[in-house]
């Protein structure tokens, strides 16, 4: 009688854990626009989560540490003039985060350590260039100020934040249709993307090639999605001719046949995949679904192992993935979720067992810090570096904030007297409001504990 060998690995019991209801962010507005982005965006120190704005466009920024009922008051980020439709934290400042808009435009804004007091309608740098709405914005993940943005008019453009100015463009010659969605290699020498046109395409973004391609990854006509890998490969996302939920992987060298090709489901919802470098674990979450699927990828066929599945009972609107960095690792936690509901952000930890309490070196190898390997000159220059690594081993320590400084020549002057003249505050007023409200909050506390004194001694007598 043969025995069935089940494949041995350290993450075959990975579980969810919702957070405890005081540890979610509750009463937020989560935005009603149907686009399939993740709605969501977290660095170890903020959450970012698109909302609902009457008259325009808003993102809400809270500290990690402020869970809670959200105050409907509460300042948000309301520079656009129509809704937002992607946001994306910066990799090598975690005050600076972009906003690609229905308005055309994709702005950067720098967030104050502690949050908002005010609501922010002056951007740091405004980036225009797309004719249509802007769907996609992804930051270059070790290039200083390169940010990405992909619009409906089926043009790449890629920014030097530093300049305030587009230096490459991926016209519509390259992308004849809409495109779903773009992903950086570890290196950022190469792109991946996925159109409407039903081709996945590798591309060389500095000189405008297009490396590979692959035509009808996944048969059905729904959005298809795809991400860089390990060992220069590309998994992608998409629907069968039945319209069953597929995940395929591919080999970029060869793209005539898959590695592995998996069928999931019979749902609609498109899946958003989330790749962990460190572990090569890749997270399926499907917008609609209430579930979180999670595979690992080996070197060795077959290549994709299913490994479980997190399910709760309400669906998701959307997701946020929070970086190594900024994980809990005494307690194993070896990736976290944002999970956007209709009024409620609540987090999500995957955990290994481990009964010792002792840092995991096979759990959290070196992993992507926060400084950049280059300068935007030396990328545009032809350069390529993979990520700058740290060390998890005695917990991570934000480094300083960083201002994030815009050169634009003489348009630089007008930016500076712009924020006058719209009547938003200089910093020098905002620091002083918020030391105002900080003594404000004191006050009450003293107040309130008096009032506690106060009633004791009135039960009492």
């Amino acid at each position: 009688m043969s025995r069935q060998v089940v494949r041995s690995s350290k993450f075959r019991h990975v579980f969810g854990q919702p957070a405890k209801a005081d540890q979610c962010y509750e009463d937020v507005r989560v935005s009603q626009t149907t686009w399939d982005s993740g709605f969501c965006a977290v660095n170890p120190k903020f959450v970012a989560l698109i909302c609902e704005a009457s008259g325009g466009g808003a993102f809400l920024v809270l500290p990690l540490g402020k869970t809670g009922r959200v105050d409907k008051n509460a300042p948000t980020v309301c520079g656009h003039t129509a809704p937002v439709l992607d946001i994306a934290w910066c990799p090598h400042n975690d005050n600076v985060i972009a906003s690609g808009s229905e308005d055309c435009t994709v702005m950067v804004w720098e967030i104050p350590d502690g949050g908002l007091v005010l609501p922010m309608r002056e951007p740091v740098v405004t980036l225009e260039g797309h004719t249509k709405r802007v769907g996609i914005v992804v930051w270059h993940p070790t290039a200083q100020n390169v940010l990405l943005s992909a619009g409906c008019d089926n043009v790449i453009l890629v920014w030097d934040v530093g300049t305030g100015a587009a230096v490459l463009t991926l016209g519509a010659d390259v992308h004849p249709d809409t495109i779903y969605s773009v992903d950086w290699s570890r290196d950022g020498a190469l792109i991946c993307t996925s159109c409407r046109d039903k081709r996945v395409r590798l591309i060389e973004p500095r000189k405008g090639t297009v490396v590979a391609e692959k035509d009808r990854p996944h048969e059905g006509t729904r959005p298809v999605r795809a991400v860089f890998v390990s060992d220069g490969k590309i998994l992608t996302t998409g629907f069968s001719r039945m319209s069953e939920r597929q995940v395929a992987l591919w080999d970029t060298k060869h793209l005539q046949e898959p590695l592995s090709l998996q069928e999931l489901d019979t749902s609609s919802g498109v899946l958003l995949p989330f790749f962990d470098p460190d572990t090569n674990i890749v997270y399926l979450c499907g917008k609609g679904d209430s579930s979180i699927r999670y595979f690992e990828i080996t070197a060795e066929a077959p290549f994709l192992h299913y490994l479980s599945m997190f399910s709760s009972k309400e669906s998701q609107r959307g997701m946020g993935y929070m970086p190594k960095r900024g994980l809990e690792v005494n307690k194993c936690e070896i990736a976290r979720f944002y999970k956007l509901h209709e009024r409620k952000c609540e987090p999500i930890a995957m955990t290994v067992p481990r009964k010792s309490d002792l840092f995991q070196e096979d759990l959290y190898p070196p992993t992507a810090g926060p400084d950049a390997a280059l300068t935007a000159e030396e990328w545009l220059g032809g350069r390529d570096a993979g990520p700058l690594l740290i060390s998890l081993k005695d917990g991570y320590v934000p480094p300083k904030s960083r201002e994030l400084r815009v050169n634009r020549g003489l348009d630089t002057g007008r930016r500076r007297t712009a924020p006058e003249a719209s009547g938003a505050p200089s910093s020098d007023v905002v620091s002083r409001l918020e030391e105002e409200v900080r003594k404000l909050q004191a006050t009450v506390q003293e107040l309130q504990k008096r009032l506690d004194r106060l009633e004791e001694t009135v039960l009492a007598k």
